[in-house]
């Protein structure tokens, strides 16, 4: 399986993190993807550089105004007088019967989610890379190839229409969709990242023609809190297109497992696309920092096994997956069980 890398995520380093009111260090730590590309290279896999794809492949997914957001966001924050080293908002608006906001301290708060998303002045480019990573592995499948793999940072499912959230600012599964979606007319999005997908999820909320399955640690003490419960079955055209599979944290290999060759796989099947995208989430790991789920190595090998199984063209797009020491080496198990079934 080839895979898709851009160097240029190192621009992106952020570094405030909070944590039930104590300021740590960030999760999303450029090391990850060194740790990624360790697993790939033993698993010998080539890893190719993405195309550029432009403003077009993420106009598919985010709105006009986020993208103009994004794009001017740091050269507007560095023009205050008393600015910080990132771009953290201090207001989140409630949006009912809200006015759009001038300020860019207004505007960061309209378009971020959460604190988790500081914005420092690499972090546009970075996210626009991981798009073209997303798109570029999206091409490599319909120009032909079985499968490609993403190795997105920043990740992005986490992230809106218009807004960023936890670690994500663009999203990289909702772009590789589109870009399937232009030959094919339906496509699953499948999340086994621990964390709820719910940017994912409210971008093809109303969308009959895109599934998106998550399974994640059930948000009832998990981020993020306030979506990814089973009652969440999409709106308008798209009932039906959504479905959340809640997880007691601490889940391990066999009952994970259960669910994903059980409900997920019958939901894609009788869904019946032409192609397939794996929000590839490794913080379901036993060893993540996260600690929400409790997935081996082995695990993640079973996991790689069972998404073979659909038999679809596959986009695998790098969500989470924190440092430890077995982060690589899940990577490497993962994409070796799908290699083992095609």
């Amino acid at each position: 399986m080839k895979a898709v890398h851009s160097d240029d995520h190192r621009s992106h380093d952020p570094k405030f993190f909070l944590v039930r009111g104590q300021v740590k260090a960030a999760a999303d730590q450029p090391e990850r993807a060194d740790r990624l590309l360790a697993g790939l290279k033993a698993g010998g896999h080539r890893v190719v550089a993405p195309q550029g794809h432009g403003q077009g492949a993420r106009a598919r997914v985010h709105s006009p105004d986020y993208l103009a957001f994004m794009a001017e966001a740091w050269e507007a924050w560095e023009a205050l007088p008393d600015h910080g080293p990132e771009m953290i908002a201090n207001v989140h608006p409630v949006r009912e019967a809200a006015t759009y906001p001038t300020h860019i301290v207004g505007r960061l708060g309209w378009h971020t989610v959460d604190t988790a998303c500081p914005i420092g002045p690499g972090t546009f480019a970075a996210a626009c890379a991981a798009t073209d990573v997303a798109a570029s592995a999206a091409q490599l499948v319909l120009d032909g190839e079985d499968a490609a793999y993403a190795l997105c940072r920043p990740p992005g499912h986490h992230a809106y229409r218009d807004r960023a959230g936890g670690h994500c600012y663009f999203n990289n599964s909702a772009v590789a969709a589109a870009a399937l979606r232009q030959r094919h007319a339906r496509v699953a999005v499948l999340d086994v990242d621990v964390h709820h997908g719910n940017g994912t999820q409210g971008i093809f909320y109303r969308d009959p023609s895109v599934l998106t399955v998550s399974l994640h640690a059930d948000p009832r003490g998990f981020y993020p809190f306030v979506w990814g419960f089973s009652h969440e079955r999409g709106e308008g055209e798209g009932i039906g297109a959504n479905l959340n599979l809640p997880l007691p944290l601490g889940t391990g290999d066999d009952a994970y497992l259960d669910v994903l060759e059980g409900v997920a796989t019958r939901t894609v099947q009788a869904f019946a696309p032409t192609a397939l995208v794996v929000a590839l989430g490794l913080d379901a790991s036993e060893h993540d920092p996260l600690a929400g789920l409790a997935i081996t190595t082995e695990g993640f090998r079973r996991i790689g096994a069972a998404l073979a199984g659909f038999r679809l063209p596959t986009v695998l797009v790098q969500e989470g997956g924190y440092l430890s020491d077995l982060l690589g080496q899940n990577l490497t198990a993962v994409l070796a069980g799908f290699e083992s079934v095609r």
